[in-house]
């Protein structure tokens, strides 16, 4: 046994991130190391991040997780992708999908094919009838495909929409079953090593002392080792993405349980439905400088499916990140490491990568500090790349109807931002930063969604033989429309195969 090895593990904070953790955590260390997880009923959870990316299958996978058994326990449905209304002119829709637009053509993007096809023929369809998920959404069909591996022909994935809350009482069982210790608890002091600094350990209210060699703090926005011990620091984005504000509220279930979320563009922000098994959840993204939250709250209400189970939830925050998730003996984790509005349901994706590269660059009691710097390199990217993805719905606009998106227009954005929309404005082609995060099937989604037209087109498709570029995408939108013929309705799908037990409506 290593001598320097980790031996205590101390998880400051319960919710998605604290419990994502210990599972992920105990997965890999086993019996080798004691993790402790403290948390408080005093202390809330966000709990409104109720969507996914299509990730978080892999991520369950990887714990040894059963599907059916997790959907069924948390309520969940699936999730093809994102329908967006309203969003760069009203009356408009567009769907990004959690699929490709079909294989290269030549080793070129098909878009770049696609654009030649629609300067050739008027009557050319959009782009987005080459996206299987987008189709499937459209006629609310699922079925999962054969693998979570893309293959031949039209590849797509899926995420979930499911109860958070109910997602962190499973990891919680999941994790003390293998040997993760839960203490309830509020913590009041925080001690310190008097010459290195590290985190010794954790005092409670109630007088335990509860020690550790390596701290993760999944305590939320207030961040209470990262920023409350080590003042980490805070990269403040409102400028660019200005929305601070956000109520939640979960409705009685709706008639139809939509394999997408679907977000709405508002005078002051952005609205979201999310359909589960049992409700549906709702909520309101919005900046306070542009609206009040009493005006916030009734159009939320107004605006529901059906009879609110509660009275909306109030939330304020900051877009940005913290200058360092990684500080001596504590890595921060969720919330407390940053927060990006969840427009594109990344925020537990983000849980997932911290996770991920924690165990990746685990540490022992030496603490090497480029293990730290590595790992605060990726978290950094990782945010900023999030961020110009959000930032580019809010900025191509043509909307003018209110003083909020007056502002997304013409408020400042990140250089590498700015160069992805001018490079596709100009040429049609799509850069991409993250190769690990949002493709370009996904900026392609959102950039023709909001009506982008790129001025030229690539001279190389221009090469090929018309009729065999047209036959493919032909034969392709045949393909496609074969395989969501083929399809149960995406309610039936769940009921037959993984619903949950009913459960009695309740106020939140």
């Amino acid at each position: 046994m290593n001598e320097q090895a980790i031996g205590k593990i101390v998880i400051v904070g319960g919710g998605t991130a604290g419990w994502m953790s210990a599972a992920g955590l105990a997965r890999v260390l086993g019996a080798s190391c004691q993790i402790t997880l403290v948390e408080s009923p005093e202390i809330g959870t966000v709990g409104v991040g109720e969507a996914t990316l299509p990730t978080l299958p892999y991520f369950n996978r990887s714990l040894g997780i059963d599907e059916t058994d997790f959907i069924r326990k948390t309520q969940a449905t699936f999730k093809l992708g994102i329908e967006f209304k309203d969003w760069g002119q009203v009356g408009k829709r567009f769907f990004h999908g959690f699929s490709d637009y079909g294989p290269p053509v030549q080793g070129r993007s098909p878009y770049l094919h696609w654009m030649r096809l629609a300067r050739e023929f008027k009557d050319m369809p959009p782009f987005e009838e080459w996206s299987i998920t987008a189709m499937m959404a459209r006629r609310q069909r699922f079925a999962p495909p054969f693998e979570l591996v893309p293959g031949a022909g039209p590849a797509y994935s899926y995420g979930y929409h499911f109860d958070a809350g109910l997602y962190a009482a499973y990891l919680r069982e999941y994790a003390t079953q293998r040997g993760v210790q839960r203490v309830e608890g509020m913590i009041t002091e925080v001690e310190q090593h008097p010459e290195t600094g590290f985190i010794t350990a954790v005092k409670l209210r109630d007088g335990q002392r509860i020690e550790g060699e390596l701290f993760i703090d999944c305590s939320g926005f207030r961040g209470l080792l990262i920023e409350g011990v080590y003042q980490a620091g805070y990269d403040d984005w409102s400028a660019m993405l200005p929305c601070n504000s956000a109520q939640a509220v979960p409705c009685a279930k709706g008639e139809q349980i939509t394999p997408y979320t679907i977000s709405t563009a508002r005078p002051a922000g952005w609205t979201w439905r999310i359909p589960l098994q049992h409700r549906t959840g709702n909520g309101y993204v919005y900046c306070d400088g542009f609206t009040s939250d009493a005006q916030a709250g009734r159009l939320l209400l107004d605006n529901l499916d059906g009879e609110a189970l509660g009275e909306p939830r109030q939330l304020r925050f900051t877009a940005g990140r913290r200058r360092k998730s990684w500080i001596k003996n504590c890595v921060a984790v969720g919330l407390s490491g940053g927060f990006l509005e969840p427009l594109e349901s990344t925020s537990i994706n983000i849980i997932e990568n911290a996770v991920g590269w924690l165990v990746q660059f685990f540490p022992d009691r030496s603490f090497r500090p480029e293990l730290a710097n590595e790992f605060n390199r990726l978290v950094s990217e990782r945010y900023a790349y999030v961020r110009d993805f959000i930032i580019l719905h809010y900025k191509i606009t043509d909307r003018s109807d209110s003083e909020f998106w007056r502002y997304c227009a013409n408020m400042p954005i990140p250089d590498t931002l700015r160069h992805q929309i001018e490079l596709f404005r100009e040429t049609g082609h799509v850069m991409i930063y993250d190769q690990q995060g949002f493709r370009e099937q996904s900026h392609l989604a959102i950039l023709t969604g909001l009506g982008v037209q790129p001025k030229a087109h690539d001279p190389l498709a221009e090469l090929q033989d018309l009729r065999q570029v047209q036959a493919h995408f032909w034969n392709l939108r045949n393909a496609i429309a074969r395989a969501v013929d083929g399809m149960p309705d995406h309610a039936q799908f769940v009921h037959k195969h993984v619903a949950a037990a009913p459960v009695r409506q309740t106020a939140a």
